[in-house]
């Protein structure tokens, strides 16, 4: 154990952690690579409580990588809001869980991700409750559905996720905007934050979505899913490009 004390001692509160956690979750957590994804899981997993299976699916899953990718690339909007929303969201999500053919319709992937409820929470990470499916939104006599509706409770805010199963459109952050806004005003509580939207994409264009978002008055995550285990090495090697191109740009 002394090993592990040694590591964390630049954070004076994660010795303590550290003693929180099983032998077998720390001697998983002492062979990541870096002290920043190491702080990551233990912090995780110490404020969550995570089996050591479930620890095992999320580094498998390189939550990490994809945690801080979307750190990066939230909205302009999502950041000006009052709660911290650093960490809650991802660039891409994981479900390899769901037993469902490489092309599926969106009503098969919401279905399977309902089936699945506690592995999606799992992969969506902690402060999520499920409220529900095709939730029913009314503006004059016309009914609009949101795919599904959750609510967060750290952030204290609605979040709608809507699900594409093909390549990101702009048109489609419209949609998102539409729903937002009725949440806001006909469903959000007085003592909650604006609601929040994450759009669900088989794929995206990353300058697209630049392009998309910067107009946006709306709190917006644009994310892509899949239905196998991203390697990690992609990931990792995504994330360092990323970090480059912001150093280059610091320098300009």
């Amino acid at each position: 154990m002394k090993q592990f004390y040694e590591t964390y001692q630049e954070n004076e509160k994660l010795p303590s952690l550290v003693a929180e956690l099983s032998w077998t979750h720390n001697r998983r957590i002492m062979s990541l690579k870096t002290a920043e994804e190491r702080e990551f899981y233990l912090l995780l997993c110490t404020q969550q409580k995570y089996s050591i299976r479930e620890l095992e699916r999320l580094i498998n899953s390189g939550t990490y990588e994809r945690t801080m990718l979307a750190d990066q690339k939230l909205s302009k909007a999502v950041k000006e809001l009052p709660q911290p929303v650093e960490g809650v969201f991802k660039d891409s999500y994981i479900f390899d869980f769901l037993n469902i053919p490489a092309l599926h319709k969106e009503n098969d992937l919401q279905t399977a991700l309902v089936k699945s409820l506690k592995d999606f929470i799992l992969e969506l990470g902690a402060g999520f409750s499920f409220i529900g499916e095709n939730y029913r939104l009314q503006v004059g006599t016309d009914d609009f559905f949101i795919d599904l509706l959750f609510y967060h409770r750290h952030l204290q805010c609605l979040v709608a996720f809507e699900l594409k199963t093909t390549k990101f459109k702009p048109e489609h952050l419209g949609q998102l905007e539409f729903y937002l806004e009725t949440l806001d005003r006909d469903i959000k509580l007085l003592h909650e934050n604006p609601s929040i939207g994450v759009l669900l994409c088989r794929e995206k264009n990353d300058e697209i979505v630049e392009y998309a978002l910067s107009r946006s008055v709306s709190p917006a995550v644009i994310s892509e899913y899949e239905t196998k285990l991203i390697p990690k090495e992609i990931l990792r090697k995504k994330l360092n490009e990323f970090y480059a191109l912001l150093e280059n740009n610091e320098k300009d």
